[in-house]
């Protein structure tokens, strides 16, 4: 088994270490860096990354990270993980989906090593972690005032990408294309299986959200055989795969009275919301276009004409089933009187 270089820093196997990997100087000279935690086995096995807060806003992944690194019972028995928790530091810092010069990270891989700051992030990620890894997990919420249930998405085409999906544990998985500058399509070039996992609200902590990523990491490590086997004989259930999904826009601008929750069965023609004026009357009525579940919302309670309010999740399965197993994944994360761990 090699030794793995990040930057200036070699991590020997067997070793578990966290190093800072220099990323610019901001204008008082003071620097940057990637925070970065490594844990080798001293047998050979796969490396896998795990990403938190490429947008620096999208804190879920960042609290996943910390309670999977401090869990006691936490051991990899072969292979590698580098755990990023927070790509962007600059958006975290300044609660700010954006790096500093405005670019969305997540558009500007592969970056370059003289390019925008964005670039150079996207370039050292990319050069000093994922072309090490074998495997990713992205950790994702939704943007700024929308939550999204927590699903998986990925490129379905690919089997054992599918498979990971599949072992992973939420419901619901989005057959996703891959998006042009994106950190999944430059994993994929690099022939890096990769899955995003998005769940909750940006600048929120959600348990559920919390809760089910955290498990569906391990259930992956667990998979390829880097943790030991659960004694757990439970069955898991089968995910659901979206073959499409849509936006429901506002019809309207006014002020909105949700009718629906996340992980709802929605059918065609169902009344979503309503907008009303600032008077108590009701101006008009969002109204689904098809059937499916609903995986994502907006949380504001204003809205202009246009807007987009209500993601829907197409499946040629039996939709009732698909409500049911989001309830029955979300009793068993959030038991009552439930604390953190």
């Amino acid at each position: 088994m090699e030794k793995l270089k990040i930057g200036e820093f070699e991590i020997l196997p067997g070793e578990q270490r966290k190093i800072e990997l220099p990323v610019a100087k901001l204008y008082t000279d003071a620097n940057v860096s990637l925070p970065v935690h490594i844990i080798r086995s001293k047998k050979p096995g796969p490396t896998i990354f795990v990403s938190a807060a490429v947008h620096g806003d999208e804190l879920n992944g960042i609290e996943i990270i910390r309670r999977l690194i401090k869990q006691k019972k936490f051991k990899i028995i072969k292979g590698t993980v580098i755990a990023v928790p927070m790509v962007n530091v600059y958006g975290v810092v300044n609660q700010s989906r954006y790096m500093p010069d405005r670019r969305d990270l997540n558009r500007c891989f592969p970056g370059s090593a003289k390019g925008s700051l964005a670039g150079r992030v996207a370039y050292i990620f990319l050069n000093e972690i994922v072309k090490h890894c074998d495997y990713g997990i992205d950790l994702h919420t939704g943007a700024i005032h929308r939550s999204n249930l927590p699903q998986i998405r990925a490129d379905m085409s690919d089997a054992e990408t599918k498979e990971l999906a599949e072992v992973f544990g939420v419901p619901v998985i989005l057959n996703s294309n891959l998006v042009d500058g994106s950190l999944r399509e430059s994993a994929v070039k690099n022939k890096t299986k990769i899955l995003l996992y998005e769940a909750g609200e940006a600048l929120r902590f959600d348990e559920f959200s919390i809760r089910a990523g955290m498990k569906g990491i391990l259930n992956v490590l667990q998979h390829l055989g880097m943790t030991r086997k659960s004694l757990s004989k439970k069955k898991k259930p089968a995910p659901f795969i979206a073959n499409g999904s849509q936006w429901v826009r506002a019809n309207a601008s006014g002020i909105v009275h949700n009718i629906v929750n996340l992980g709802d069965q929605i059918t065609k023609g169902q009344v979503l919301a309503e907008i009303g004026s600032p008077y108590g009357e009701v101006i008009d009525a969002v109204k689904a276009t098809r059937s499916g579940i609903l995986i994502g919302k907006q949380n504001i309670p204003l809205v202009q004409e246009g807007e987009a309010m209500f993601h829907i999740a197409y499946f040629s399965e039996d939709d009732e089933d698909i409500a049911e197993q989001i309830e029955n994944v979300q009793e068993a994360l959030l038991p009552e009187n439930h604390g953190n761990n």
